[in-house]
């Protein structure tokens, strides 16, 4: 490539980068992919090695192994010929790695085979075949994450408990701190360095809370396509766990890190807008409630239990649920008026706004897997005209609305789910589902410290 064509892509990256760079040599370019987990995988490589232009390229095989690394067997042709995957970088996810210490540029990629055709297990491509289903009716789904987490004192030591951390006052932190002003300036500086690495990314915070747990804090972003938001969940993760290292700390995103401590969410609010007028399609002309609206409710309920391996991905997704170790995450797929008791809640709002709230979803998903899973199941109820059940109002007893309470029986409603698995991909379920069950497989051959703690000598 040349220089000139070189300085016009540069001249084109997002006006953050470019503040971020001020004119610096960029000296390094990460081209990553978000795999199965929601974790970056990728090539760096020094920037005059980098273009738009030139393909990359990864193998499939990284898409068949489990969080462990782990590979597993599945029946797929040629499997460990490992043939590889064309990286095309979508450049409009360019932005700055500030904690480099040098000016660095990530870009995430999609990812193709040689005639051009999507990866189908590709959680980037996956959301984008939902997002197109959509746009084939005339429709533009729009989300909203919410981003639940805890700072950790470093645990190095897989077999210690882990622990909240000490904030500035020299205190370990406590429970129960539901929006204390006082528990966000405990882990201030971690949060402004967030805040910093977000504005060198060009990143927007809507707002940062103190959740229930020691050091457990939430992270809202603004609505805005399906897409764009999954990306800045991504982005954002990474951004979280490098200010965390920078104060001696950990962030965690596992769904319930620690026994007596409330679960993390990933909390997503979903609305659709008619794609040529821009108006929600939720809300009649008068302001009411319309049957989009109510069928995209009953789709939620019918078909969320289909899609639980993606809203609570891990054996430890389930422990959030537990309603009996400080858990205030719902365990239904019931849905309310301003309810958080309810799995499914609709906020208070303006008709322009109506939107619905999916409470079930945990922090340790895959955004894109997670996001597209959960427009499937809204989709699909609006195709099919599924209508709602009645509104709950206030607690809710535990009936037949329950969720599953372990890994093996979501897989077990998953392996099922035809309507689901047409709109997501079958070959891609079909993967999806082999992962888990090894995953499965390799936990339950472990030892855990409570057989440890209470079988070793009592038995």
């Amino acid at each position: 490539m040349s220089q000139q064509q070189k300085a016009k892509w540069l001249d084109q990256l997002p006006e953050a980068f470019q503040v971020y760079r001020d004119g610096r040599k960029i000296d390094e370019v990460e081209s990553i992919v978000p795999d199965l987990n929601g974790m970056s995988r990728g090539k760096a490589m020094p920037f005059n090695k980098f273009s738009p232009e030139t393909p990359l390229f990864l193998p499939v095989s990284i898409f068949y192994q489990t969080v462990t690394g782990e590979d597993v067997d599945m029946d797929i042709d040629n499997q460990w010929a490992e043939g590889d995957m064309v990286l095309k970088p979508d450049m409009s996810t360019a932005m700055a790695v500030p904690w480099a210490k040098t000016a660095t540029l990530q870009v995430i990629n999609d990812l193709f085979d040689y005639q051009g055709n999507p990866i189908p297990y590709a959680p980037r491509n996956v959301l984008k075949r939902v997002i197109e289903t959509y746009r084939a009716q005339g429709w533009q789904p729009v989300v909203a994450p919410e981003l639940e987490f805890y700072l950790i004192k470093p645990n190095v030591d897989p077999n210690e408990p882990i622990l909240p951390p000490v904030g500035r006052t020299g205190r370990r932190g406590s429970s129960r701190q539901s929006y204390s002003m006082a528990a966000v300036d405990d882990y201030g500086p971690v949060i402004d360095t967030i805040y910093d690495y977000a504005e060198d990314s060009g990143l927007k915070i809507d707002t940062v809370i103190h959740e229930d747990g020691a050091g457990q804090l939430e992270i809202n972003l603004s609505h805005g396509d399906p897409l764009l938001l999954a990306d800045q969940v991504f982005y954002f993760k990474r951004i979280i766990r490098e200010a965390a290292l920078e104060h001696g700390m950990f962030a965690t995103f596992m769904a319930k890190p620690m026994r007596d401590e409330p679960g993390s969410a990933m909390h997503i609010h979903q609305s659709v807008l008619d794609i040529n007028t821009g108006k929600n399609i939720f809300s009649d002309a008068n302001g009411e409630a319309t049957d989009l609206f109510r069928w995209f409710i009953g789709g939620t309920q019918k078909y969320l239990l289909d899609v639980m391996p993606f809203f609570a991905p891990h054996v430890n997704s389930y422990k959030r649920f537990e309603s009996d170790t400080n858990s205030s995450a719902p365990t239904n797929m019931a849905w309310g008026y301003d309810n958080r008791a309810t799995g499914l809640r609709v906020p208070n709002s303006g008709s322009a706004d109506r939107r619905l709230e999916n409470r079930v979803v945990g922090i340790d998903c895959n955004p894109y897997l997670a996001l597209a899973a959960s427009l499937v199941c809204g989709y699909l109820g609006m195709k099919n005209q599924v209508p709602p059940g009645e509104p709950c109002a206030g607690e809710l007893d535990e009936d037949e609305a329950s969720l599953p309470t372990t890994l093996d029986q979501a897989l077990a409603i998953f392996d099922e789910a035809d309507e689901v698995k047409d709109v997501l991909g079958r070959d891609f379920c079909e993967l999806y589902a082999e992962i888990k069950r090894q995953e499965l497989r390799e936990f339950h051959r472990e030892i855990t410290p409570w057989e440890r703690q209470h079988l070793l000598l009592s038995v």
